[in-house]
């Protein structure tokens, strides 16, 4: 009949999952470009500040030749290789704690609380002070002792597979044990060279230099690209093991591999700043609720890692005037109340009985 109105199209169930993944994509497209965005903001202002304040212009004029030798020196030399140290330091400490508390499924697992960065802290303590390593071989030291922490936790973790409380458990275990043996190391040596090894076990940017920088990068991007391959089986280990094993996944081996390349990441952030505390466990958090997914984006933890520590380099070195902090410090102020927040919410989770 001409007076009735045509019935609305039913939705099928095909239709709204389409509709509703391609609103996930617009807004952590949205998020990652608005974390990039906040990232350059905090890089610029790094440029900017310091005791001998700059203008646009003159931080311009340093990249296009045309500065003085001063302000060349200070942009290019001490300014810039700081400002990119912070933000490739927290995109892989971003991405590593995201695909540890992915692959494991526990908000506690993360490159600091289960060993990783205690171990490579250690090794990083141990090349320094007694094999007086530098550059590209301290680089490797680090990520030598941060893979060494990572097997160990994996060798004692083991029972038919690899399970999140028991990791984070263990890895516990493991990080005191680094911890123990990084202070008996610095109580072998000279004062001096114990304070300037505490700095970095600290979390410090104040010796990023442009060698450090280069060799972190490039570690950085090769880490990445690997991940970068694995991204499928690291979506189906979130599905779970036996939707993983149904999709034809080797579910043990694949989380492995994952996990090692996390741990690559850490460690070669831990070579280039020392242990920054709690960025990693932070960042993919944060990027979770931002994006508002029970997957967590790679790349919106990564983005959110490195403006974390651009924003707490920045305020270790100018909140308090006169005084500057190691980034550590300022990660650590922020990091542990949250860690505690992270561990309440958990128990009344638990005691509500539901996980």
């Amino acid at each position: 009949m001409s007076g009735q109105t045509a019935p609305s199209p039913v939705a099928t169930p095909g239709a709204v999952t389409r509709h509703w993944r391609g609103r996930l994509r617009r807004r952590t497209a949205v998020v990652c470009g608005s974390l990039a965005a906040l990232v350059l903001a905090l890089f610029v202002t790094a440029l900017l500040l310091g005791e001998a304040g700059l203008s646009p212009a003159e931080v311009l004029s340093a990249f296009t030749g045309s500065a003085d030798r001063i302000t060349a020196y200070v942009v290019l030399e001490l300014r810039l290789p700081r400002a990119a140290a912070a933000a490739v330091v927290g995109a892989c400490l971003g991405a590593s704690g995201a695909v540890f508390q992915s692959v494991v499924r526990n908000p506690l697992a993360s490159p600091d609380i289960v060993g990783i960065t205690a171990g490579a802290g250690f090794a990083g303590v141990l090349a320094v002070l007694v094999l007086h390593l530098s550059g590209l071989g301290l680089s490797l030291a680090v990520i030598a002792g941060g893979l060494l922490a990572a097997v160990s936790v994996a060798l004692l973790t083991w029972r038919r597979g690899i399970h999140g409380l028991r990791l984070v458990l263990v890895g516990i275990g493991v990080a005191a044990l680094a911890t123990a043996l990084t202070s008996y190391l610095m109580t072998t040596v000279d004062v001096r060279e114990a304070g300037v090894a505490y700095t970095w076990l600290v979390g410090s940017l104040a010796g990023a230099s442009w060698p450090i920088v280069t060799i972190t990068l490039v570690l950085a991007v090769a880490a990445f690209t690997a991940l970068a391959a694995r991204v499928r089986s690291l979506r189906a280990l979130e599905l779970g093991d036996a939707t993983a094993t149904a999709l034809g996944f080797r579910v043990e081996r694949d989380r492995i591999v994952v996990l090692l390349i996390a741990t690559v990441l850490a460690a070669v952030a831990v070579g280039a700043s020392g242990p920054i505390p709690f960025v990693a466990l932070m960042a993919p958090q944060i990027a979770r609720r931002l994006v508002g997914r029970t997957s967590v984006s790679l790349t919106a933890a990564a983005a959110t890692g490195a403006a974390v520590v651009s924003a707490a380099d920045l305020l270790a070195q100018y909140a308090v005037p006169g005084i500057s902090f190691p980034v550590g410090v300022v990660t650590g102020v922020v990091g542990a109340p949250y860690l505690a927040w992270l561990l309440a919410r958990s128990n009344r989770t638990r005691s509500g009985g539901t996980t």
